[in-house]
């Protein structure tokens, strides 16, 4: 499933949802990297 996540205030990255952490933030995967962030939407 594709989310996008916030990093900072000014870089937003879409990628396949891996996991959602337990302090509100969530880990997706682009290509072999993952990145945490905050969910922007629902």
């Amino acid at each position: 499933m594709l989310k996008t996540i916030a990093i900072g205030n000014h870089l937003s990255i879409q990628g396949i949802l891996v996991e959602m952490l337990t302090d509100g933030l969530c880990r997706v995967r682009v290509g072999d990297q993952t990145f945490k962030g905050r969910l922007i939407g629902t």
